[in-house]
This record gives C-alpha cells, structure tokens and sequence, in this order.
C-alpha cells in the first residue's frame, strides 16, 4: 500500500468543517489518496434536559407519568435525513407552528435543508404539538426527534 504525505493544516481545516456543519463523519478523496474524519455524534440530550429539568424539579412524584423519552412517544416525529432544520418558511417569518399549536396529517411542521434542498416534514397525525426538540437553524441527525403531537 503506498503511503502520501499528510497535510496537517487540510486536516485542520476539515475539524474545523466537522465542528461548524455538526456532521460527524467528513471524508475526501482524491485520485489514491482518502482521508476520513468523524467524531461521535452530538448528545441530543441538550434540548430533551432543557424541557424535563422544569418537570423534574416541580414535582419529583410526577416522573412515573412522564417517563416515556421523547424518542419513544407514539406522537415523536423524528428526521428522515441528516440536515439543518428550520422552524420557518423563511428568516424572519413566522414558525410553522409553535407549542399548543393543532395540526392536521399534512400540514408542514417545519424544513430540514439536505443538500441545498428543502424537504417539508409533514404531519403523519393530527393532534397538539406539545414539544419542540430542535431549535431554528439546528443539524439533526436521522431519527431525531424533533417535535411532538399528541
């Protein structure tokens, strides 16, 4: 196997790619040559904390009825692809829906950017959105929650 002098600051530059994009897996190739670069994934604990710390704290007696985890609640909808999300049509315009907010199966609930294309997630169910798990602009991985109905 022939061997190629590695260039450090590339290597550099691709951390720096990983880090701003949130990927966790960058590769390069160029005719014989391959670099791989990949990090673990993120925790998505971060957004799912943010809302069960203010449960856990009001009433410890409560966590019984609320242990169902995001990623297992029969209303999660979760991310077909890895991409950037987005809670609006556009910046500066309104969310597509906020908490509270009743949906119908179709509506669109928010955009994940994939390759500089735009896919709607649509509601699969009708109901009340009772959690946002991601925020405007944030990179979701496939399978992540990112709201749900109820």
């Amino acid at each position: 196997m022939a061997t190629f002098e590695l260039d450090s600051e590339f290597v550099r530059k691709l951390a720096e790619l990983l880090g701003e994009t949130g990927l966790t897996e960058i590769e390069y190739a160029e005719g014989e040559k391959r670099i791989r670069l990949s990090r673990a994934a993120p925790a998505a604990v971060a957004p799912i904390a943010v809302a069960a710390a203010p449960v856990a704290a009001a009433a410890p007696a409560a966590a019984p009825v609320a242990a169902v985890p995001p990623a297992q609640h029969p209303g999660a909808v979760k991310s077909p692809m890895v991409g950037t999300a987005y809670l609006a049509p556009e910046p500066g315009a309104g969310t597509f829906v906020k908490v509270g907010d009743a949906v119908k199966v179709g509506q669109t609930l928010l955009i994940i950017e994939a390759m500089k294309v735009m896919n709607p997630i649509k509601a699969t169910k009708a109901g009340t959105v009772t959690q946002i798990q991601v925020g405007d602009a944030q990179p979701v991985e496939y399978g992540e929650v990112l709201l749900i109905i109820e």
